[in-house]
């Protein structure tokens, strides 16, 4: 080998150890750049010395065996072996017979160069969260989601390992067209089931093969309708009352399609009325119009059985979206479409030739997780900590602020807290200087709608850890508008805060 030569080496060989630790296994891959003047062992030194000096190699990282290094780079092994005794000497590196070499504890690297880095303080999170936006983080069922990894990995064909299927793993569509024919009254097949990565992307490759306006709900995610108007299709809202959108307004809009939360609508909390769910699909067949069906939070019903989805009604007529944002975690990055036969092909090539956003260790799992029941006691322990929390909001608002109306609470995570004409920012405000983070209704009213604008709280009970919740709900009272009570005074301007969703 030519020492003038600057190379880039990865050290560590499985089969190799130092002498006096037979059967110990090498260290940790190593990246070194033998630059510079010198022999192999000057250049050798100088290279562990930076990494240990900058801080690459932190102190107690174990390194390869001196024989496992010089093989890779090419050296003799009486001078890596050189190298490593003189680094001991100095104090860069410790040895003990039986446990390898590491980078001694004692080698501090140097401060990072901090000149330009801002100043400012990091910006801190809001004491109490009680934005509608996600689920108990810290309710994730870990135990048995490895359970189901370590079973769907070791059952696992080694194709599921190469190039991702658009449609996604056999396997989990499989899983969910039993469980959502089951727990949902969805009628499909494997075939007809599109993995997603949420909501947001089915709702981005549906807009790629629909035409037309799409009518909505007047009340609703922002960002929802701001998909579909970025996908250049006009969006026109429909009045929203105690029994969900007002579909007999659906014929005069000249809509194509029409995008409903029928099983709980967002965020105002009603389900759509049997007579509407008729409506709805009556109106699709007469003008071949789609019923794009969000179920966000179908599972999480509390008083009566929960409402099956209208896909089950004609399935030829209705895309339905599901996911595992708010029933597991947004952050597993997974959700699903039932499609119509003749759409699947075309929804497919949109999503294009390989699967780009939903990993395949996270579909395998959750099939087991679904398949073994491990999903449903998940559902099932989360329904009654989420009624439980619902019903602690209602109770400490009853006793606290009776005079505040409690709304949507049938299902869901979130609730909708009415307040009096024109205190909804008054209130937002005195919520933040109390360090809550909460969503007022105003937001979500579509900028086009008829119906008056409504004041209120979207109020979301499913974020906060079990043992935050109490003071979460006594510091909400403290915001809320009350007559008795002087309103709080500002201390300086606050900044707003918006919740988002899958």
């Amino acid at each position: 080998m030519d020492d003038s030569w600057v190379n880039s080496w990865r050290a560590g060989r499985p089969d190799r150890c130092e002498e006096g630790s037979a059967g110990s296994k090498s260290g940790s891959d190593l990246h070194l750049e033998l630059t510079g003047e010198g022999g192999a062992r000057v250049r050798l030194i100088r290279a562990l010395r930076e990494a240990i000096r900058s801080g690459r190699l932190a102190s107690g990282t174990r390194l390869p065996p001196y024989r496992a290094l010089a093989l890779d780079l090419g050296i003799a092994r009486n001078t890596a072996a050189a190298a490593y005794s003189e680094l001991i000497e100095e104090g860069w590196l410790t040895a003990r017979q039986g446990s390898g070499t590491h980078v001694a504890r004692r080698a501090v690297p140097l401060e990072p160069d901090r000149r330009g880095l801002s100043a400012r303080p990091a910006r801190r999170g809001p004491a109490y969260d009680l934005m509608p936006s996600s689920p108990d983080a810290s309710a994730f069922p870990r135990s048995s989601w490895i359970a189901s990894a370590r079973r769907a990995l070791a059952g696992a064909p080694s194709e599921a390992f190469g190039v991702g299927d658009p449609r996604g793993r056999p396997e989990l569509r499989r899983a969910l067209a039993e469980y959502l024919a089951r727990t949902r009254g969805v009628r499909s097949d494997p075939d007809r089931i599109v993995i997603c990565s949420g909501f947001a992307q089915g709702l981005r490759l549906v807009c790629q093969v629909l035409r037309g306006p799409v009518a909505v709900e007047s009340y609703g995610l922002d960002f929802h309708r701001s998909v579909l108007t970025d996908a250049g299709l006009a969006t026109v809202p429909l009045a929203v009352d105690a029994h969900g959108a007002r579909i007999e307004e659906l014929a005069a809009t000249g809509a194509r399609a029409v995008l409903l939360t029928p099983a709980h609508q967002y965020p105002t909390g009603g389900a759509l009325h049997p007579r509407r769910r008729t409506a709805v699909i009556d109106w699709a067949r007469t003008t071949g119009g789609l019923l794009l069906e969000d179920d966000y939070d179908g599972e999480f019903r509390y008083d009566r059985e929960p409402v099956g989805a209208v896909q089950g009604l004609d399935p030829d007529r209705v895309v339905y979206f599901g996911s595992t944002s708010k029933s597991l975690s947004p952050a597993l990055r997974l959700g699903w479409m039932v499609l119509p036969g003749r759409l699947v092909d075309d929804i497919v090539a949109a999503k294009g030739p390989r699967e780009l956003w939903s990993g395949v260790t996270d579909q395998l799992t959750l099939a087991d997780f679904i398949a073994s029941g491990a999903y449903d006691r998940h559902l099932r322990r989360m329904r009654r900590i989420y009624r439980r929390r619902r019903d602690m909001l209602t109770a400490v608002l009853a006793e606290r602020a009776p005079h505040i109306t409690v709304s949507g609470i049938a299902a869901g995570l979130h609730a909708v807290l009415e307040l009096p004409p024109g205190t909804e920012q008054a209130t937002l405000r005195a919520a933040r200087r109390l360090g809550i983070a909460l969503d007022g209704l105003g937001p979500y009213l579509h900028p086009g709608s008829t119906m008056p604008p409504r004041d209120g709280l979207v109020i979301g009970y499913g974020t906060p850890p079990e043992h935050a919740i109490t003071a979460a709900l006594e510091a909400l009272c403290l915001a809320l508008p009350d007559p008795r009570r002087p309103p709080l005074r500002s201390a300086g301007r606050i900044p707003q805060v918006r919740s988002g969703r899958k």
